[in-house]
């Protein structure tokens, strides 16, 4: 569904030349729970955004059903980590939703199933009329879920969507999260840097070197049926594994910023 082809990104600035990314190759088969696992700085962030349409190649290809990416539609949907900033905070939860409806065009005889069906899948139907600021993060971050979901996309980015929550909200949002795709049958690319997590959820983990420069150095099929046993040995090796990959990374990483 969604493929990378040896894909580079360069930013111009009055500093000069950076490449954030350089010869990514990546494909996601439909359905599928990807996540894109690296250090803050190794251009996870900006893979995502090209995958949206957000960021153009400057190099490479990058393309949705055999389509090239050119621009953001309704078929992607991106997530983001701020809920609250994402969400209206004049507007209710019901409101929320029926706003991403609008502004996809869905056809307004749709609008009421829709909602019922989406705010049910995340538990919220009976907060339909609170404001964001009324809601908790792990509630906004459903409320957000329910509003890309509304509009029917494929493929549904999530930018480090729950790494402001707290531990315990946390394990329950990848609980949340995992059941609606199971329910959906969404493409999920999942961005995040913490191991645990992407161990947790995904089906493939692609592992990111730190910038610049940065590319895919190992993909790892996780193997492992749902729900995941954190103690199972097997977790404990993937997780060592992994770590192994990006300590290096993480390390020079160090030392540039130590030398500036």
């Amino acid at each position: 569904m969604l493929r990378v082809t040896d894909v580079c990104k360069v930013f111009e600035s009055a500093r000069g030349t950076y490449f954030a990314l350089d010869g990514v190759s990546l494909t996601i088969r439909d359905g599928e729970f990807v996540c894109l696992l690296g250090p803050s700085g190794c251009g996870k962030s900006t893979l995502l955004n090209i995958l949206a349409g957000f960021e153009s190649v400057s190099g490479g290809t990058a393309t949705f059903n055999n389509t090239a990416i050119t621009r953001a539609d309704r078929e992607r949907v991106m997530l983001f980590q701020d809920a609250g900033s994402a969400l209206l905070p004049w507007l209710s939860t019901e409101e929320n939703v029926r706003f991403g409806l609008r502004v996809r065009k869905v056809p307004k005889v749709d609008w009421p199933a829709t909602i019922d069906k989406y705010l049910r899948m995340v538990s919220l139907d009976s907060h339909r009329a609170k404001f964001p600021a009324e809601l908790s993060g792990g509630m906004r971050q459903r409320l957000q879920i329910a509003r890309a979901l509304a509009v029917e996309p494929k493929v549904l980015l999530m930018d480090e969507p729950f790494a402001a929550l707290d531990a315990l909200t946390r394990r329950h949002m990848h609980t949340v999260l995992l059941d609606i795709w199971r329910r959906t049958g969404k493409t999920i690319v999942f961005v995040t840097h913490d191991i645990a997590e992407a161990i947790s959820l995904a089906d493939r983990i692609a592992v990111m070197s730190t910038g610049p420069r940065s590319t895919i150095t190992r993909l790892i099929d996780i193997g492992l049926q749902r729900p995941r046993d954190m103690t199972n040995p097997k977790v404990a090796q993937l997780f060592n594994e992994i770590e192994s990959l990006l300590t290096p990374d993480v390390l020079r990483s160090s030392e540039r910023l130590e030398v500036h």
